[in-house]
């Protein structure tokens, strides 16, 4: 007589056949994981593009007010760089993307800045 599902017939009863637990290692890395701390995306001053079109770009990808804008493009362009958006990594990588997609030098990395 063969098995059947998780259960089958004997003179005594029924008998459930289970599967036993099975203890798993957890990994070790010297990586610390840190979900709650935000990505920035930086746009770094160059002495290629004209203070109008860096706060173009801003006011059409970002959708910033004039005013933000400039306020931004006057940090980039006098203190070297300006945070210009947070999120997750991956929309950091897609805002980063798309400046260098405008001409604009970006990187993106976690914000360590104290709150």
């Amino acid at each position: 007589m063969g098995v059947t599902g998780a259960a089958c017939t004997a003179r005594s009863g029924p008998v459930v056949l289970g599967v036993a637990p099975v203890e798993l290692d957890e990994p070790r890395s010297q990586e610390t994981v840190s979900p709650d701390v935000p990505w920035v995306t930086i746009v770094w001053n160059d002495p290629v593009n004209l203070m109008s079109y860096v706060t173009y770009v801003f006011q059409t990808y970002f959708g910033y007010d004039r005013a933000t804008a400039e306020r931004l493009m006057l940090d980039v362009h006098e203190k070297g760089r300006a945070v210009v958006s947070t999120g997750t990594r991956e929309e950091m990588e897609r805002d980063t993307e798309a400046m260098h997609g405008f001409g604009l030098w970006a990187t993106y990395s976690q914000d360590r800045s104290p709150a």
